[in-house]
């Protein structure tokens, strides 16, 4: 695993919140980013841009976090990468079920775009320490 967090791979359909969300990591703190509308569109893009960490919404029409996080664990390339899910079902039991799936982190919605960087950071931190 590569010590320094740089490229993300998210999967988010609401355009809304995926702008926000490019603005704040790939513009302003420098993530390369692989935005993806859809967990099928994820899971066609993710071994050619090899990410280091993928930002997984839960809710998606279609298939959502969960399924598509089962669908990159069968790719051999991506069957450690680290996965956040980013939902507005926070409640610990909730919580627990993601990481659970094999999530290393859980970032409520709505997220706040100050600190999403730093929260991103701070999981991957304390994911290559264990």
């Amino acid at each position: 695993m590569s010590q320094v967090l740089n490229r993300i791979l998210y999967v988010e359909d609401d355009p809304d919140i995926q702008a926000i969300a490019i603005m704040v990591l790939e513009t302003i703190n420098g993530f390369t980013l692989e935005a993806c509308s859809s967990g099928s569109e994820a899971l066609a893009k993710a071994v050619q841009f090899k990410p280091d960490l993928v930002l997984l919404d839960v809710m998606m029409p279609g298939m959502d976090g969960p399924e598509t996080l089962k669908g990159l664990r069968e790719f051999p390339e991506l069957a450690t990468t680290p996965v956040v899910f980013m939902t507005a079902k926070v409640q610990p039991q909730e919580v627990a079920a993601y990481l659970a799936l094999g999530a290393v982190g859980v970032i409520a919605k709505p997220f706040d775009p100050m600190t999403l960087a730093q929260e991103l950071s701070d999981i991957w931190s304390r994911h290559a320490v264990a």
